[in-house]
């Protein structure tokens, strides 16, 4: 599943993998799933999306200053991926992260997303605990945040509320803004 968005992003979000019933048939990114129904209406709410809502591929959605991506690519077995997976696909996350330009905030949508950033960076896992709303300073210039995965599981079960989702995007544009 390739990456969705401006290619020269202020953020990057990197999720888990495609959803069975979303990006695996729709090609593009949380589009058509449960968890997109959160992560595109809070994109839209903070400036990161021309639209609150992704149904398919041709929509006329797009992202500004954002880009969507996952730690694995292809659908995996029980919508969880194994971490032979990760591993074999954090080469193209290694490759997607080596081209953003200093600055750039990264938002690990869980903790697999949160360690396949890391080992696409080349850092130690135990330097940088996943939580939820953390903010990991990066030595190569970038910022990552943390976020429990906007899944169904995760907001139906209150783990994750939007007003949760919200304030970990609210500290984004803060850092983004340089505040």
């Amino acid at each position: 599943m390739p990456p969705f968005g401006d290619t020269a992003p202020r953020l990057l979000i990197v999720g888990l993998a495609p959803g069975m019933h979303g990006a695996n048939r729709t090609g593009r990114p949380f589009t058509g799933d449960y968890a997109g129904i959160l992560l595109y209406d809070t994109l839209h709410r903070f400036g990161f999306s021309n639209q609150a809502t992704s149904e398919h591929a041709a929509d006329g959605l797009a992202l500004i200053g954002c880009r969507i991506t996952n730690a694995v690519k292809c659908l995996p077995p029980e919508n969880k991926p194994e971490n032979s997976e990760i591993k074999i696909c954090n080469k193209y996350l290694s490759n997607e992260l080596k081209v953003l330009d200093k600055g750039i905030s990264i938002l690990a949508l869980g903790l697999v997303a949160h360690k396949a950033v890391l080992m696409a960076l080349g850092l130690k896992q135990g330097d940088y605990k996943f939580s939820h709303a953390a903010e990991h300073r990066l030595p190569n210039g970038l910022t990552l945040f943390d976020s429990y995965h906007c899944s169904r599981y995760n907001t139906q079960t209150r783990r994750l509320t939007p007003d949760m989702f919200h304030a970990v995007f609210e500290r984004i544009r803060h850092h983004l803004e340089g505040e």
